[in-house]
């Protein structure tokens, strides 16, 4: 296995278990675009690679089950997972968030949404989180306009607010902590960077560890940009971190994915037989 891959294992080995993140992570990154269902036996297969024993998945996979993100059928001994389709809207936000181009034009207004305490507070909270919006107040949530509201949140109350004074500033500074972000985005570039340089160097890599390699990037991206806001260029500092993080991280998936496209040909497998082949909008992925 290429060093700064077996570096950015054994990191991840010296964090509190994430297995079920992990599964977050292949679905959304490989799956989903591959029809959205495949075998447990392909999911035990790469997290072997990971040294992540074959119990700890089985258990993350009930627990995801349980909680409502997958069903679960069996063919035989066989069991095969697909996204529950509620989430699909989750997901969909989170892949233009992951990997569409970052905004460019801004209208000097914001989205607000007030959260009462009816319903599922928690479930509307999180989904907001991870679609981008900042908390200034307890219940008050504030993005960009334009910013696509999750469904968890739509019986919100919805306004719309100038950002334009100082008032409109001081929102922006208390709803995200950017500084914890760029700490976040620098921590990345520092681990991912060596696996630029190697793959640059054009050194050999397997489609296993090209699969591997491509998961890994994602997971520990997604957990960054899943928090940032993605402001527009105009209201982001000029050495705002966030910028180089997507052109390293666009850099590298797109030199891995042809290869781990052929570990999932090879081992990726649904109840129909092998995964079917990705769309186009696969390709397009952080152009």
């Amino acid at each position: 296995m290429p060093h700064p891959l077996a570096r950015i294992i054994d990191q991840l080995k010296r964090e509190p278990s994430r297995t079920g993140s992990i599964v977050i992570t292949v679905f959304g990154d490989a799956i989903v675009p591959r029809g959205g269902s495949v075998w447990l036996g392909t999911l035990l297969e790469f997290f072997e690679m990971l040294d992540i024993d074959s119990g700890v998945v089985r258990t993350a996979m009930s627990r995801l089950t349980a909680d409502g993100w997958f069903e679960r059928t069996k063919v035989g001994r066989n069991s095969f997972y697909r996204l529950v389709q509620r989430e699909r809207l989750t997901f969909d936000i989170a892949t233009r968030h992951i990997y569409g181009a970052p905004t460019s034009d801004w209208t000097g207004r914001f989205e607000l949404l007030l959260i009462g305490n009816g319903g599922d507070r928690d479930a509307a909270r999180e989904a907001l989180k991870n679609a981008g919006f900042g908390s200034p107040l307890p219940g008050v949530w504030v993005a960009p306009s334009g910013v696509p509201i999750p469904e968890e949140a739509a019986s919100a109350i919805r306004l719309e607010v100038s950002a334009e004074d100082d008032s409109g500033r001081r929102l922006l500074s208390e709803s995200w902590p950017l500084d914890r972000t760029a700490g976040a985005y620098l921590k990345f570039m520092k681990t991912f960077e060596p696996l630029r340089g190697w793959i640059g160097r054009r050194k050999p890599l397997g489609d296993a560890d090209a699969f591997t390699a491509r998961i890994l990037l994602i997971h520990h991206y997604r957990r960054v940009v899943l928090r940032d806001p993605l402001l527009p260029t105009a209201l982001l500092p000029k050495d705002w971190p966030g910028r180089a993080a997507r052109k390293l991280c666009g850099e590298i998936y797109r030199a891995l994915l042809p290869l781990s496209e052929q570990w999932l040909d090879r081992h990726g497998t649904d109840e129909a037989g092998p995964l079917p082949k990705a769309g186009a909008d696969l390709a397009r992925r952080f152009n």
